[in-house]
């Protein structure tokens, strides 16, 4: 496949626009219809994700571009939380146009056509009509360059504002550089919503083009020869220029977290020159190295399609955040300005609730040095704020959703042999929030510490009682419970690692206080109080308060440590799969969210792999189109792309921090890993196809292989595992008791 471009296959538009898949709207609503995904040029995992917009704001829940939207606004440099519901920071937007001044987003927005417009992950064209232009874009992580073509002679403009919806931004013209810069003030949301960040998101856009005039503009009101304007709502700065009928002008753009120096020095160490050609021409090459991880074999399009259109969703989070000097601003607070490690990458927004399950695994999988990095910049945020921290989004402390699970992302890191990151401080960071509170209430309403730990140490779980009010995400005490005692097993297993033996026991009893929460009576999650009573409503089927996002039928399944265990609070393996069966012939089920992303895989503790075979089939069928509205819920920074990922493999890290994936179906003919090792793992599924789903039977290395899991270090130590394919399940392969998972707890 050297030959071949993988680029070809990815239209970065599919998430932009309402679920169109079998399950739309089965349980989300309004923004969890969307998959909040980005049309964006970037490099994998960059600074900036470089975008056409089509809404002008930096508030929870709009992404700058949505297919429906019939108008564009400009071009922005966004850090937006891709396929999330959270917000964009420290950005500005920039938009050529011709013939007419108009400077704010709603005023300037022209008609654009998707029939016009080339989405691509390095290169993005769409053309403006009434502006008479043909914008192109193309950059790197931290700087881009556009290449606007004018089909008619006159004025053409340049207008930049940083997006400030608290009005808080700056910006002036240096004339004699023929360059704007300004900066946006950096706010946060969840703990501390709408206080500083204490940073800003600086920027630099400069044009190769004699200017003829300039100024600046505060809502409708413009100010020609004015340089600079600050501290106000609806500000920007405008540059006028003669243009040629067909002449291309050229702008380029940077930013940086640090200061002006910064973005200067980010704009010529990536973009020194104003070839556009050879900038698009090095971004694809990057992403061309990137994708050839894996090399697909399969004569479908669309499989090839759907698979590299997953691939650069999993490629946005988390980002680089530091300048190419090394520096970046301090973790909590935003200064000192701290300088990292020569070689050293750091990285913010871990949208970690989502990714733990497996975008981190991915990444480690394929990327173990860059994971390595990520885990790095986890522990630099211990050492800044003096806590790990549960979900950190723009550089700040948050407890946006619920779980503790950087513990987890560590602990898979270090399952799978990655040790470029500090081990021991990384441990005594995840020790620290598994055993202590904060002392200071302040500090706990800030983010920091699990949130009631107090109640989960006194009960083994979290009562209803126990409100939970110091968190966005108030109460939901039974999926804390839950989520709490899977981290307490991933943590458990790091200590037994390094020999912390006192930790380990404690902390594997903790990991079965699952227990405490499932209703021996009905097998499903529930509500306890405080006294021991379990509440007594039928309401496993329906949304509660004390689960998050879902119903009790979702969480129940959410013990990835101890599926074994589980069966037997369920009253026996029979029991499990019936309710097994009726989260799938009941359309219980919900891909769109994360919680119930192990489930179709649990079938194979069961021994009864055949049936998580054809449920991981038909949720890729029913949960993933290669269209705007291809994703049936957002996208949560990769998640949901990286599950796909994962099922068109044929396998799944159901419970990260351990060193097993379940085997499912492999849809492709044939598929290898090249590994950083230099190893190359290669999946071949003879006869696969829409109909063949089902294991007939298969060899590791030539040597018949009957387990319905295989080891990270069978995948990592490289060869060739063959399937045999067919349309009727064997019931008989990977069956056995000894064919299934191995007991972890």
């Amino acid at each position: 496949m050297d030959d071949e471009s993988r680029l070809s296959y990815i239209d970065t538009r599919v998430g932009t626009a309402p679920s169109a898949t079998h399950t739309a709207g089965l349980f989300g609503k309004d923004t969890e219809e969307y998959g909040q995904t980005l049309p964006a040029v970037l490099e994998p995992n960059g600074m900036n994700f470089w975008t056409a917009q089509t809404r002008d704001t930096e508030q929870k829940c709009i992404a700058p571009y949505y297919y429906a939207d019939s108008l564009l606004q400009g071009f922005r440099n966004s850090h937006w939380i891709v396929g999330g519901c959270t917000q964009d920071y420290g950005s500005m937007t920039l938009m050529p146009l011709f013939g007419t001044l108009r400077c704010q987003p709603e005023a300037r927005s022209t008609r654009f056509s998707h029939a016009e417009e080339m989405a691509t992950p390095a290169y993005y064209r769409v053309s403006l009509p009434d502006e008479k232009i043909f914008a192109e874009m193309t950059g790197r992580s931290r700087s881009a360059i556009f290449r606007f073509t004018y089909g008619k002679a006159g004025k053409g403009y340049l207008v930049v504002n940083p997006n400030s919806d608290e009005g808080q931004g700056y910006i002036c013209i240096d004339t004699l550089n023929n360059q704007i810069y300004g900066y946006n003030p950096v706010h946060r949301i969840y703990q501390g919503w709408g206080k500083p960040a204490g940073y800003n998101g600086h920027f630099i856009v400069q044009l190769q083009k004699k200017l003829t005039g300039y100024g600046v503009f505060r809502g409708d009101s413009l100010s020609p020869g004015v340089i600079r304007i600050g501290d106000a709502a609806q500000i920007g700065a405008y540059v006028e220029f003669d243009v040629a009928e067909g002449e291309e002008v050229l702008v380029k753009a940077a930013s940086s977290f640090t200061d002006r120096d910064g973005v200067l020095q980010n704009l010529k160490a990536e973009i020194p020159h104003w070839d556009f050609g050879q900038t698009c021409t090095d971004l694809r090459q990057i992403w061309e190295n990137h994708l050839s991880a894996i090399d697909v074999e399969t004569g479908q399009l669309a499989d090839k399609e759907m698979f590299y259109g997953a691939f650069y969703r999993a490629s946005f989070l988390p980002h680089t955040f530091n300048d190419v000097d090394g520096r970046y601003p301090s973790f909590a607070n935003g200064t000192p300005i701290r300088q990292l490690p020569e070689g050293e990458t750091y990285y913010e927004d871990y949208s970690m609730w989502d990714t733990y399950r497996a975008l981190h695994p991915m990444i480690n999988l394929l990327f173990p040095t860059k994971g390595g990095d990520m885990m790095q910049s986890l522990v630099h945020k211990y050492e800044q704020g003096g806590w790990l921290p549960i979900f950190p989004c723009w550089n700040s402390y948050t407890a946006a959703m619920i779980g503790d699970h950087c513990i987890s992302a560590i602990s898979d890191a270090y399952c799978k042999g990655i040790r470029n990151f500090d081990v021991d401080k990384a441990y005594e960071g995840m020790r620290k929030n598994a055993f202590e509170a904060p002392s200071n209430p302040d500090e706990y309403k800030n983010g920091m510490g699990r949130r009631a730990l107090a109640s989960y140490l006194e009960y083994g779980y979290i009562p209803l009682e126990d409100g939970v009010p110091d968190a966005f995400h108030t109460k939901e005490q039974v999926s804390r419970t839950l989520e709490y005692a899977y981290d307490d097993f991933a943590l458990a297993q790091m200590a037994k690692a390094l020999g912390k033996t006192d930790d380990y026991q404690a902390l594997i009893q903790r990991a079965a206080n699952y227990r405490n929460v499932i209703d021996s009576r009905t097998g499903y999650a529930q509500g306890r109080h405080a006294d021991g009573t379990f509440l007594n409503d039928a309401n496993a089927f329906n949304f509660a308060r004390f689960i998050t996002e879902g119903a009790p039928c979702h969480y129940t399944w959410y013990v990835p440590q101890d599926p074994y265990g589980l069966m037997d609070c369920m009253g026996g393996k029979d029991k499990y799969v019936a309710k097994l069966d009726s989260m799938f012939s009941e359309q219980r089920y919900w891909h769109g969210n994360e919680p119930c992303h192990q489930v179709a895989y649990m079938f194979n503790y069961a021994g009864e792999p055949w049936k998580t075979q054809r449920a991981v089939r038909h949720i890729m069928e029913t949960e993933y189109l290669n269209e705007p509205g291809g994703l049936s819920g957002n996208d949560d920074a990769g998640q949901m792309s990286a599950w796909y990922m994962f099922a068109a493999m044929g396998f799944y890290p159901v419970c990260p921090g351990t060193p097993y994936y379940l085997l499912a179906s492999p849809s492709f003919p044939s598929f290898t890993l090249n590994l950083e090792n230099g190893n190359t793992f290669t999946v071949k599924a003879r006869n696969a196809s829409q109909k063949n789903i089902y294991i007939q039977s298969a060899t590791l290395n030539g040597k018949p292989y009957t387990r319905n899991y295989i080891t990270h270090q069978d995948i990592v130590n490289g060869g060739v595992m063959e399937f045999v394919m067919g349309d009727e399940p064997n019931k008989e392969w990977g069956a056995g008791a000894e064919n299934c998972p191995p007991e972890v707890m």
